[in-house]
């Protein structure tokens, strides 16, 4: 086990590019709010509900650290944009070099960037690993570092190779094949059982590839379904947007694709082991018996996830004229994706069950090392 997991993660090293950072570009600091006042904002032609707050900032990290400055924060009375500031708030502080050399602290230049939540989330995160080791024990363990292998997957190998110019839907199935081999064989262990999975949860997740190019071409999908995506356009204009697109789709389906791989092999293996004397195809069968139940739930998730995802824009809809409605970009990407990820899920039945009853009732009669039952 040790063995391998070094392996994994030294396959991961040298897929890791080195990021290059710019020298240029001060790093973000931590700051917390000590007082604010309001000014009147008349003459600064800000929108009649605009006003300025005046925030006494202390720099908490960084080379300025203990340094107090009064920044400007203009609240327009769009929530959306607004970063309305209370006493005692941390915020994330961006600074910039009045001149190209810095000799001392007032040559830099501190904007109000956000309020600072990476705490909450550290808490929360927290909870959950905990819970998933508390409960799911080795398997947590191994969850876990699946976890991490995926994450580290997507930021250093996905985004590297899209930015770099390679194909976006190319790269999202790669990372999405490798992504699933680490983490159904860490969970489950080098057996048949979890090749069945990989071969039928990559097969689907192939075709999910296709089917979204697809229909990309014939909606005549834009890739630009959000503010995110014109954020990254007027950063990178040179990427391909309606690959992206696709790309985001394959990597939303994968978690489900895999789910539902790993439930139909492993209902046939517990199968097999309870009646070796089946055949191939009653094998199948019971699979696909069994994989009936999985559609309804698994395909009832993913449109879940999406509608949940798009709740603002299922209450636009009591608004807009229907037909104006299903038409509009963003609403024919959300119904796309989810569509083409349960069609997914409906292939990644059949195509598991059949692989599994295949190799399970075939396998060589030699030791197959689990995790969990090593000898």
């Amino acid at each position: 086990m040790k063995n391998f997991i070094i392996a994994g993660f030294l396959i991961l090293g040298l897929l890791c590019p080195v990021f290059a950072v710019d020298k240029t570009e001060l790093p973000s600091e931590t700051g917390i709010v000590e007082s604010i006042q309001y000014e009147d904002v008349d003459g600064l032609q800000q929108g009649d509900n605009s006003v300025k707050q005046v925030a006494l900032v202390k720099v908490l990290s960084g080379k300025y650290k203990g340094t107090e400055r009064l920044i400007d924060n203009m609240l327009t009375g769009n929530p959306a944009y607004d970063i309305n500031l209370n006493k005692g708030d941390k915020v994330i502080l961006h600074a910039e070099r009045k001149s190209d050399e810095i000799i001392d602290a007032d040559d830099v230049d501190f904007f109000i960037a956000d309020i600072k939540r990476d705490s909450a989330l550290l808490w929360i995160s927290a909870l959950f690993v905990l819970l998933l080791l508390a409960i799911g024990r080795k398997k947590g363990v191994y969850s876990l570092l699946s976890i991490i292998a995926t994450v580290a997957l997507i930021f250093f190998m996905l985004m590297p190779m899209i930015l770099s110019g390679f194909c976006p839907i190319a790269s999202a199935v790669l990372v999405g094949i490798l992504s699933t081999v680490i983490t159904i064989y860490l969970v489950g262990g080098f057996n048949s059982k979890s090749s069945s999975a990989i071969i039928g949860t990559s097969m689907s997740l192939i075709f999910a590839g296709g089917l979204s190019l697809l229909t990309i071409y014939f909606a005549h999908l834009t890739g630009f379904a959000g503010e995110e995506s014109m954020f990254l356009y007027s950063a990178h204009p040179e990427l391909d947007f309606q690959g992206l697109l696709s790309a985001s789709m394959i990597i939303a389906a994968l978690g489900a694709l895999m789910d539902t791989g790993v439930s139909i092999a492993s209902a046939i293996n517990e199968i097999y082991e309870t009646d070796s004397s089946l055949s191939v195809r009653q094998l199948f069968k019971s699979g696909m018996n069994i994989g009936k139940d999985v559609i309804g739930t698994m395909s009832n998730t993913l449109i879940l996830v999406y509608l949940g995802s798009a709740l603002p824009l299922v209450l636009l809809s009591s608004n807009i004229d229907l037909q104006k409605f299903f038409n509009l970009n963003q609403v024919a990407t959300e119904i796309s994706s989810a569509v083409i990820g349960s069609i997914a899920i409906l292939l990644c039945v059949p195509l598991t069950a059949l692989i599994s009853a295949y190799l399970i009732k075939n396998q060589k009669q030699n030791i197959e090392f689990d995790f969990d039952n090593k000898e």
